[in-house]
């Protein structure tokens, strides 16, 4: 897949890599840390997760103007690693304030906002030169991917540093636990037989008191919960090492500034303006898809903790379990060097030996699975960035056929396809949620509806084909489209349009306690059909930028 490729892609795939893996690691939990160790609202939390995910993004219109203004934007990506990893030790401290873990938050954003642009606009930079540039929506793809295999550990390792330290204590995790723990303590338990029977269930000690039992849980919980932020600043230090180690192999666009034969394509003033106003109409387009679809880590999320099953069968587990997981993957992987038409012989012995390991070992874990295997919400996260690893390479090669045949999509038009898909993906959402309970009728109590997991695996399924469609062609686009001397600030440009999309988050969190969970998805497909509409009214306007 990396064949043709610049050695600078690697670098950019594997420091990209480590900082994801950290970001994710957080995500996957945040919503919920806030909710129990501070007890909030499920609004209030929404509010503080959707403004740190603005400000992620929001602040790498700064990391691009700098970048920009120096010329150095290697330097500036390696100032954005160190202040993220201050953060997350910020984070990974037990113990202190809601106000600690907001300044935790905004260094993180802060640091993000100097690394995540600018890195994309040394990809863009690499495939700059004519003998790369038709691999651009490749590039960016595999780019892509390397986010999202950092992403599929994430949440598996905040779930496993988490449960790992309440087993220390003697405690198990189930999802409605840290809610009544914390109406126990502010006195909002009416009834506390709820609290008593899943208290006796996760504790191996006999319980005396309740109110001590429920702070004690609280606690532990929150405290694994920073231990997994820990994690979170270890993976920083690992891109840092990738980076600084193998740094060379990127562009320098600094030097190149500097020298008299290798100065900077410039364009006219009319030309500009053009392309800028091709890239702000598709700015404006993906506010609304962020909006809706980042809602994985908050109201989807809720609807795990809340509506999904809390056990899955033997079959259902096979995905749920890490190791099965990969295992049905080397499986997948397997078959396709064994039936690709330029395998050779080391190729297909490889993929041979994958099929007979990865079935072995599926049949293994299998028997060891029970009827009912438990499941935690944070597990969710890890079929978007899985999906992605797997998907990628059949996206590529469906794009790589179309343009051999002259009909691959333009790059606007993959875009527009993408939020149509994502309007599907929130249609499932609609159907698995007709038939519960809404939140504003349990008052805090946990609810009595439980759905099959696999409402919130298709969703993710066609999400993720959406998200492959919209947000990898989207940095091709801009840094195909963005004028040269603008090209780190156009990247923080598309990050700034993600940052408002996800200023919006709270729009899902709001709708979450004031109307019926169908209606909140029938939001987002209002949003991303209408989005669509208005791309393809412009499609002429937007391939004309990138002709």
């Amino acid at each position: 897949m990396f064949k043709g490729h610049p050695k600078g892609l690697y670098v950019a795939f594997f420091a990209n890599m480590g900082e994801r893996f950290g970001f994710y690691t957080m995500m996957a939990i945040l919503v919920m840390f806030l909710q129990a160790k501070f007890n909030l609202p499920a609004d209030k939390a929404g509010v503080i997760y959707s403004i740190f995910y603005f400000s992620i993004y929001a602040l790498a219109l700064l990391g691009g103007f700098l970048a920009d203004r120096t010329q150095n934007y290697k330097g500036i990506i390696m100032i954005g690693i160190v202040v993220m990893f201050a953060g997350y030790i910020l984070m990974a401290i037990p113990g202190l304030g809601l106000t600690i873990a907001l300044i935790g938050l905004f260094t993180i954003a802060f640091g993000n906002g100097l690394f995540k642009g600018n890195l994309q606009a040394l990809v863009g930079q690499m495939y700059d030169a004519p003998e790369y540039s038709k691999l651009r929506d490749t590039a960016f793809s595999i780019f892509y991917m390397g986010i999202n295999v950092g992403a599929f550990f994430a949440p598996n390792a905040a779930r496993g540093i988490r449960s790992w330290y309440l087993s220390t204590h003697g405690l198990k995790y189930d999802a409605d636990l840290p809610s009544l723990c914390n109406q126990m303590l502010s006195g909002q338990l009416t009834d506390t037989t709820k609290l008593q029977e899943l208290a006796s269930t996760v504790s191996s000690a006999p319980i005396t008191d309740l109110k001590i039992w429920a702070q004690n849980y609280i606690d532990v919980f929150s405290t694994g919960y920073n231990y997994a932020f820990g994690i979170a600043a270890i993976a920083m230090l690992i891109s840092l090492a990738a980076y600084v180690f193998f740094k060379g192999y990127l562009p320098d666009r600094k030097k190149l500034a500097a020298t008299s034969d290798s100065k900077v394509q410039t364009m006219t003033k009319e030309e500009e303006k053009s392309r800028l106003t091709a890239l702000g109409l598709v700015f404006l387009v993906v506010i609304f898809f962020w909006m809706s679809f980042h809602q994985n880590g908050l109201t989807l999320t809720y609807f795990a903790r809340d509506y999904t099953v809390k056990a899955v069968d033997a079959l259902t587990n096979n995905f749920f379990n890490l190791w099965s997981f990969l295992s049905i993957l080397a499986v997948i992987y397997g078959l396709v060097f064994l039936i690709g038409k330029k395998s050779s012989g080391v190729t297909k012995a490889i993929g041979g030996f994958l099929v007979l390991a990865g079935a072995y070992l599926v049949y293994y874990f299998n028997s060891t699975f029970t009827a009912a295997n438990p499941i935690e919400p944070e597990i969710f996260q890890q079929f978007n960035p899985i999906f992605i690893v797997v998907l990628t390479p059949v996206v590529v090669k469906l794009f790589a056929m179309l343009r051999e045949k002259n009909i691959e999509p333009s790059t606007p038009r993959k875009i527009g396809i993408g939020m149509i898909l994502a309007a599907v993906g929130f249609v499932i959402m609609i159907l698995g949620s007709l038939n519960i309970m809404d939140p504003y009728e349990l008052n805090g109590e946990p609810s009595p509806d439980r759905v099959s997991a696999n409402w919130l695996i298709g969703t993710y399924f066609i999400l993720t084909v959406a998200e492959l469609f919209l947000s990898p062609m989207g940095l091709s686009f801009v840094s195909k489209v963005a004028p040269p001397r603008f090209q780190g600030l156009m990247q923080g440009g598309w990050l700034g349009a993600t940052a408002l999309g996800n200023q919006l988050l709270f729009v899902g969190s709001s709708l979450w306690v004031a109307i019926a969970v169908w209606q909140v998805w029938a939001v987002f497909v209002v949003c991303c059909l209408l989005s669509a509409a208005f791309i393809f009214s412009i499609m002429k306007k937007l391939e004309k930028a990138t002709s």
